[in-house]
């Protein structure tokens, strides 16, 4: 499942749900962390231009936006324009081509599309004053086994590192639901091996909830974060429904223990973005949403 599928299924399971209190609230004064807070465009559905849809994200009360680049509707003057128009940072890119032409996949030429998608990314990044490029650094299946995954995508992340030092972008890995790095223990030492100031970790927080705890992850990763998605996740409804049935649950409603996960970034000396990765929506929808990020991120 892509993530504009995975956007949209979840969204229609919500928007027919009633809204609950956040299930791990606390009853402390507001604490102010580091932590900023965005969207991603496509989950801006406020007509208009780009810029419109960047305006309509500050107002809802973001901080950034992230983008899917490479896209050849979103040029480098057009995300400028929008940009100075509105005063949001682009708070990530996530590079495009990663899941159809996986960096693990048994053909070079299927290969070599993400890796020249991932230099261009970069460059692009470096060019809108982006720090960060989300990568999904394979998949492994029958014809790709743990050992060739692992290689593969190491093999093209390594050829990639000249250009996220010269855009001054880094290369951030990220867990999904790939049947690979399905632990933090891996996943640093996927990072270590790779041995560049360039390369670190893309921590999304709901997709380990099924196998693990965010926490966890967040301290043995460690320095490595680069950038965080937010979303949640129910082990409930993952038993009752099915595994992605667990995503179909609002902000701060699921099983993500956000008080201890904003415990181990604190511990961690995080600074830097939380993305949400959920459903979008209206201007309601994205005020509503940048409402509940508050309260997780004060928790």
């Amino acid at each position: 499942m892509n993530r504009r599928t995975f956007l949209q299924t979840t969204g229609a399971a919500l928007a027919a749900s009633a809204l609950t209190p956040l299930a791990h609230s606390v009853d402390t004064p507001a604490k102010k962390r580091p932590i900023k807070k965005a969207v991603n465009l496509g989950m801006v559905k406020v007509s208009g231009s780009v810029e419109d849809k960047f305006k309509a994200v500050r107002d809802a009360g973001f901080d950034g936006i992230e983008l899917n680049l490479p896209d050849a509707d979103l040029s480098v003057d057009i995300i400028n324009q929008a940009k100075a128009a509105s005063g949001l940072d682009v708070a990530g890119i996530i590079c495009t081509p990663h899941w159809k032409f996986p960096l693990s996949d048994p053909d070079p030429a299927k290969r070599e599309r993400t890796v020249i998608g991932l230099q261009q990314a970069l460059t692009q990044g470096g060019e809108i004053g982006c720090t960060r490029v989300l990568l999904v650094p394979g998949v492994v299946n029958k014809q790709v086994d743990y050992l060739q995954c692992w290689q593969r995508a190491i093999e093209g992340i390594k050829r990639c590192t000249d250009a996220a030092e010269k855009a001054k972008c880094h290369i951030a890995i990220e867990n999904v639901w790939n049947l690979f790095i399905t632990n933090p223990v891996d996943a640093a030492r996927f990072v270590d091996e790779i041995n560049h100031p360039y390369v670190g970790w893309h921590f999304d927080i709901g997709n380990c909830v099924t196998y693990g705890w965010p926490e966890h992850w967040v301290r043995i990763l460690n320095k490595r974060i680069r950038n965080l998605h937010i979303k949640e996740y129910s082990r409930k409804k993952r038993d009752a429904e099915g595994p992605y049935k667990g995503f179909q649950v609002e902000l701060g409603e699921g099983d993500d223990d956000w008080p201890s996960i904003m415990t181990a970034l604190d511990e961690i000396g995080y600074q830097g973005y939380g993305i949400l990765e959920v459903p979008g929506g209206d201007a309601t929808r994205l005020k509503f949403l940048a409402e509940r990020t508050d309260k997780i991120l004060a928790s």
